[in-house]
């Protein structure tokens, strides 16, 4: 095909279930993020005048941009089929924005307008990270193990999604129970719903019905949320600059949170960036880290406060034969959503306890791919990469009293649940590396902790020096013990084999 005379449409048939399928992830995402600040007590003028807004501001952006660079790769490589990436909120990402960043700040703050900043401030700090990140990604991806970052992130999953949703699913028991079992049926086992309804879609639809029908919500609220219908203008602000003062002094464990998840997400833009070119999509993946960098910061500067990324469904979209047309359609159609009020009608008339259950699916679906994305030899360090999120679960939850309310318990959970994520993930990379006798890799990970203690990073309430004397001892007679087998050499135990059990059960 000559490359001078390539058409490449703006929109055809393709795009329409492209389009569909984009508009369904990204309409939950919008819709979770509503119902669960809702749920934390955020106002309405802060949910859907300012942070639904300023999301619709970076997923139009970021979609506009890539079908931008779809048009460029058609041109230049003279093809006609090239599908436009998928972009939008990253709903893993999302989530630990909404329960590691949003709620602790919320519940240790008590201020929601102050609350709203501070995530404001670490998604604007996020966006910046992830441009950085773009020139460092790939050796980011080699030297931090996956077993480690998963573990984290599946820590955050458990206690403050699928942990707390299940909390929020049993408040109503007559509601939650049937669509946790809607979400279990459909789902997870798989089995089509009637009409062939999305079984997400089905179990909102049914628990909405069965509130209001056991009066457990009120009709008031259909009235409510048609009130919400209206005009949200996208205002300009300033408060990333006023969260992101707060994240460096008083807010230091919230920013312990964003640094790895971002990292994370970064490297998942690449891994979905690369995905798609083993189909023939080939784009160039710094540029895609970038943009996903950028658009965060831009939906920062209109109050969004949530990452975007590629998104796995553009292998889906390239499937469906989907060009750049969905792309365009979805960002447009989520600035009219975010304007005029629709979502904000959707997330008011919809019970918590109708989409709780689908919340609790999507925490132990990351915990389970954190778990499948790795050998078996790697699960103990995904579980106990996943053990300081305990802490931090319930730190946040006493708010700034945990120390004197928790000390009966263990004086280990304060210190353990700041900056969990951080040693989440260096408790996992050690354990990975002594898997792999790789000591000098553990000794290494372990300098890390006694570093990031020393800075206050994690162990500490901010940011200081020599903020965690005893843990920086002890991360570095971590590392002397490491560095002792690394050089001397190692006597390998017997393994057992995969067919025999590792713990045999005792007669008698």
């Amino acid at each position: 095909m000559n490359r001078s005379t390539v058409h490449y449409p703006w929109f055809k048939r393709e795009d329409m279930d492209g389009f569909f399928a984009l508009f369904q992830n990204n309409l939950a995402d919008f819709v979770i993020i509503a119902v669960s600040m809702l749920g934390m007590g955020f106002p309405k003028e802060i949910v859907f005048g300012k942070v639904i807004p300023g999301a619709a501001i970076a997923v139009v952006v970021g979609n506009l941009y890539y079908a931008y660079t779809a048009n460029r790769l058609a041109k230049k490589e003279g093809r006609s089929d090239v599908t436009a990436l998928a972009y939008g909120i990253s709903t893993p990402v999302m989530f630990v924005f909404l329960f590691g960043v949003l709620l602790p700040a919320k519940t240790i703050v008590g201020d929601p307008d102050l609350a709203w900043k501070i995530a404001v401030g670490a998604c604007f700090v996020s966006g910046m990270i992830e441009i950085l990140v773009s020139f460092i990604g790939r050796w980011i991806h080699k030297h931090i193990p996956r077993a480690a970052m998963l573990g984290a992130l599946a820590g955050i999953a458990l206690s403050f999604i699928a942990g707390e949703m299940l909390f929020k699913t049993l408040e109503i028991p007559v509601v939650g129970l049937v669509v946790l079992a809607i979400v279990i049926v459909g789902i997870i086992g798989k089995i089509a719903m009637p009409f062939n309804i999305p079984a997400s879609l089905f179990a909102i639809i049914i628990g909405t019905i069965i509130a209001y029908s056991m009066g457990q919500s009120s009709f008031a609220q259909i009235s409510e949320g048609l009130g919400d219908l209206g005009f949200y203008p996208f205002i300009p602000t300033l408060a990333a600059f006023d969260g992101t003062v707060q994240l460096f002094t008083t807010m230091t464990a919230v920013l312990a949170v964003v640094i790895p998840i971002t990292i994370y997400n970064a490297v998942e833009t690449m891994n979905n960036v690369e995905a798609v070119s083993t189909l023939g999509d080939k784009y160039d993946v710094k540029e895609c880290m970038a943009v996903d960098g950028v658009g965060t910061v831009l939906g920062t500067f209109f109050g969004g406060a949530f990452p975007t990324t590629v998104y796995m469904a553009s292998v889906g979209s390239k499937w469906m034969g989907a060009g750049r047309g969905y792309s365009i359609l979805n960002g447009v159609v989520y600035v009219f959503a975010a304007m005029f009020g629709l979502i904000a009608a959707i997330s008011s008339i919809i019970p918590v306890a109708a989409i709780a259950p689908i919340m609790v699916f999507v925490g132990i679906s990351m915990i389970a791919t954190a778990f499948q994305s790795n050998q078996v030899k790697y699960f103990m360090a995904v579980s106990i990469a996943m053990l300081p999120y305990f802490a931090n679960y319930i730190m946040t939850r006493f708010n700034n009293n945990a120390g004197e309310v928790v000390d009966g318990i263990s004086s280990a959970i304060v210190p353990l649940g700041q900056g969990a994520m951080f040693s989440g993930i260096i408790l996992g990379a050690i354990t990975v590396y002594v898997i792999d006798h790789n000591f000098k890799g553990a000794a290494m990970f372990s300098i890390v902790g006694f570093l990031f203690s020393f800075l206050g990073i994690m162990h500490a309430p901010k940011l200081a020096f020599n903020a965690a004397p005893a843990f920086e001892i002890g991360y570095l007679l971590m590392a002397v013990y490491f560095i002792y087998y690394a050089y001397k050499g190692v006597r390998v135990l017997s393994e057992p084999k995969v067919e025999d059990p590792i713990i045999e059960e005792k007669s008698g």
